[in-house]
């Protein structure tokens, strides 16, 4: 599975949807995310298992803490490749700088 079927598939869950919009603004722990949903540690482990797999988290440990924070590169890159290969206008300029550079 390539890296952007990973992370479209990361994003076909509102959960993990609504985990990334929460770690966008700062780093939080699995525990401070698990107390935004009615979901049981083990559930909220799952979802961030999947991101990590899909590249859209970082995490880092403190002390007995691992925050998670989201990497928002990961998500650009793959979202602007993902437009490029199938947005026609984009082809189309592509095609123009090949034709440029040769």
């Amino acid at each position: 599975m390539s890296n952007v079927d990973k992370i479209f598939e990361a994003l076909s869950s509102t959960v993990r949807r609504k985990i990334l919009a929460y770690v966008s603004e700062s780093p939080l722990s699995a525990g401070d995310i698990a107390e935004k949903f009615q979901m049981s540690q083990p559930a909220i482990s799952k979802h961030l298992k999947i991101l990590e797999n899909a590249e859209l988290l970082d995490k880092t440990r403190e002390g007995q803490f691992i925050y998670y924070e989201m990497r928002k590169d990961t998500l650009s890159g793959a979202l602007a490749g993902y437009m490029q290969q199938v947005c026609p206008p984009s082809r189309a300029i592509k095609k123009e700088r090949r034709q440029k550079k040769n």
